[in-house]
């Protein structure tokens, strides 16, 4: 009695790992009551762990059939892993609609007839493999940039050098204009390298940051430029604590994607109408990467402006990418990296009338 136990003590410690997963994980016997549901698995469904533990996972699916299958055919070892799409029922409210979830039923140890079965959120799952791309998408630019800034800048000091030496021995002051016209241009295309390499060396400064003091002195930038005609709203979640960071990159980042959002809004602020919205909230329970936060900072950026053309919605983060004439394409660049910087995120929604940036940032 006193072995047993002790097996069952050692198992439970060990699932209770399963906490730190981002996905949704239930321990179950062949006739799929539950023994042991994550913290996941609970804020999800929206029922406690005890309440979980005295009912049968089938009874939260919506088509229980294809899951007591699988978990009967894998307690009966004629597959060591079954997976299949399912639909789980949910308490939550405001979330009365079943949840789309890829299911893996999995072997843990046979003789104790101990299945296990992990969902992923299948929105959630496209959401990581597209948060993955653009990390990835991130670090290849890194790259590009620093290698190309190495073979732009050495050419050019040399061009440059070589104008001003010109400029010296020409005899008339007409022809100057033209070594002028390459120092000009020289020292333009120096300045958007520097500015593509500073984000990747400059040194965090971290310390305390307030959001809302972030937020607040963005609004008092953007609305000092655009005094009529842009009306920039505040829906700030006072709850919010404070975290560490770097408060001049953050407010760099929010400047860079509200000035974007003015530029799309210029009509709009012409006829007096232009609308621009800053909104905080508190996520709970937020998979960033393949990493899961109990808390993290929801900042939205929403303005009432035409949209992002469906040919720029999957490349507007990439470098020199703009969607105006002149524009440098460098904004939404700098904004990610320096998101990216803090182990958060920015995601882009947007149709005709509504487009939504949303910075998420975990919280201590």
């Amino acid at each position: 009695m006193k072995l047993l136990r002790s097996q069952e003590s050692a198992e439970a410690r060990a699932w209770e790992s399963f906490d730190l997963l981002a996905t949704m994980v239930a321990v179950v016997n062949p006739d799929g009551s539950c023994l042991y549901a994550n913290a996941g698995l609970e804020t999800m469904i929206g029922q406690s762990r005890r309440s979980l533990v005295k009912s049968s996972l089938l009874d939260w699916f919506r088509e229980p059939a294809q899951l007591h299958e699988a978990i009967q055919a894998v307690s009966r070892n004629e597959f060591a892993t079954r997976r299949f799409e399912g639909a789980l029922r949910r308490s939550v409210v405001g979330f009365t609609d079943p949840l789309p979830v890829h299911v893996i039923v999995s072997q843990t140890e046979p003789s104790h007839q101990r299945i296990l079965v992990e969902m992923l959120e299948i929105e959630q799952q496209t959401r990581q493999d597209r948060e993955e791309r653009a990390m990835g998408q991130a670090q290849i630019t890194k790259e590009l940039i620093r290698n190309l800034a190495h073979e732009i800048k050495n050419p050019l000091g040399g061009i440059r050098g070589a104008a001003q030496l010109l400029a010296m021995d020409l005899p008339s002051p007409e022809l100057t204009e033209y070594t002028q016209v390459i120092i000009h241009e020289a020292d333009r295309l120096q300045t958007l390298v520097d500015r593509l390499l500073a984000p990747h060396r400059k040194p965090h400064v971290i310390g305390d940051v307030n959001i809302h003091e972030v937020c607040e002195r963005v609004r008092a930038l953007v609305l000092a430029e655009h005094s009529r005609g842009l009306a920039v709203e505040r829906d700030y979640d006072a709850s919010l604590p404070e975290f560490r960071g770097d408060r001049e990159q953050l407010i760099q980042a929010l400047l860079n994607i509200v000035h974007n959002a003015c530029q799309a809004l210029s009509e709009r602020i012409e006829q007096g109408d232009a609308r621009i919205v800053l909104r905080t909230r508190v996520a709970r329970q937020v998979t960033i990467g393949k990493q899961r936060y109990r808390l993290a900072l929801e900042l939205h950026v929403e303005d009432n402006g035409p949209g992002i053309p469906d040919s720029l919605k999957e490349r507007i983060f990439y470098p020199l990418v703009s969607g105006r004439e002149g524009g440098s394409g460098l904004g939404l660049t700098l904004a990610q990296t320096f998101v990216q910087q803090h182990q958060g995120t920015i995601e882009c929604d947007s149709e005709p009338g509504r487009t939504v940036f949303k910075i998420l940032i975990p919280l201590p």
